[in-house]
């Protein structure tokens, strides 16, 4: 007998609020911010994608509406990631 329950992984990040100056991201009771400077792609998205993230593995987050695909290590660190979209 397995006592495991097979269905869809719930995700544990969320995106807690959204300012003029970019967005905060809860995970893992952990809050990560996004400022706009950094990652401009949210800024002129609407909220309801921006909303739409999904942890994909623990500290890799995705947003599949804006296909953006970000770390922890990226969110935290952009300075070491200097590639950005224009």
């Amino acid at each position: 007998m397995s006592l495991s329950v097979h269905g869809e992984k719930v995700s544990t990040v969320e995106v807690s609020n959204i300012s003029a100056h970019g967005l905060w991201l809860l995970t893992a009771g952990k809050e990560l911010f996004l400022p706009y400077k950094e990652f401009p792609w949210f800024k002129k998205q609407t909220v309801e994608a921006v909303l739409n993230v999904q942890e994909l593995s623990p500290g890799h987050f995705y947003w599949p509406e804006l296909d953006i695909d970000l770390t922890e290590a990226v969110i935290e660190h952009p300075e070491r990631f200097p590639l950005t979209a224009k």
